[in-house]
């Protein structure tokens, strides 16, 4: 299969520390792809680096073959690259669907640029035309990640777990490629997980999902593939039964005798 993110020997260094020290990774088009480790073996920095939040300090990013190494988060959004974060970056006072239609024109903006106007007239019917199918798109996404009906609310009206769905739908208001997912379930309850791990696994095949998580049981529920760092390095990377088998992932995880699904 084609490869649509590859890291090769990429780190990031603060100071002396070594947060990731010459990590490769391969991730297919297609894939459901999840990156684990104890605390402290990098997953954030790794994930900050392919979204563009954290420059790297040697190695190279390829995205599509496309080498975005030093490239903006807005330049990699373009290029269908789209995360969401471990802390919430939804305008909490906007509504639901606002929070959504930003995302949509965002993407519109980058794709079409200056060709929105040529005379006055024509171009406010055109923008007043691609508006309502933004608005008709941004609906259809919060149907899609289980929030319908909740379109009018504030995204600080919503419980947690809602506010996770949210973000997936804003995530898809770029039309992604590459679709990057920091520790999703952090704070939510195991009803919570539930939906979003059900959400997650009706996306549409055509987009990629790196996964950075915690919680063990959805990860080895959604992934086809499991990248294992430590202490900032490449450990293992291979399907969910070849990494719960490896000694040396067990090792990792503090000594336990399994890495439980």
């Amino acid at each position: 299969m084609t490869a649509l993110l590859q890291l090769l020997g990429v780190s990031r260094h603060f100071g002396s520390f070594r947060a990731l020290d010459g990590v490769d990774l391969t991730v297919r088009a297609g894939a459901r792809h999840a990156v684990i480790g104890p605390n402290g073996a990098g997953k954030s920095t790794l994930f900050g680096l392919i979204s563009g939040t954290l420059a790297a300090t040697a190695g190279t990013i390829l995205v599509d073959g496309q080498d975005v190494t030093r490239l903006s988060v807005d330049r990699r959004v373009g290029l269908g690259v789209a995360a969401t974060f471990q802390h919430s970056s939804l305008f909490l006072r906007e509504t639901v669907l606002e929070n959504v239609l930003l995302a949509v024109e965002r993407r519109a903006w980058a794709g079409a640029g200056a060709a929105a106007g040529a005379g006055p007239g024509p171009g406010r019917r055109r923008r007043a035309g691609a508006r309502g199918v933004a608005i008709a798109q941004a609906r259809e996404l919060l149907d899609q990640v289980g929030l319908p009906g909740r379109h009018e609310l504030t995204a600080g009206e919503l419980s947690h777990g809602e506010r996770r769905q949210l973000e997936v739908a804003v995530a898809l208001g770029t039309d992604p490629r590459l679709l990057l997912l920091d520790e999703p379930a952090a704070g939510m309850s195991p009803a919570e997980t539930a939906r979003l791990t059900e959400l997650i696994g009706a996306l549409p095949g055509e987009v990629t999902v790196l996964l950075v998580e915690h919680d063990l049981d959805m990860v080895f529920e959604l992934a086809d593939t499991v990248t294992v760092l430590h202490l900032g390095r490449h450990l293992k990377t291979g399907s969910p039964d070849e990494v719960r088998a490896a000694a040396e992932v067990q090792s990792a995880y503090l000594g336990t005798t399994e890495v439980s699904s």
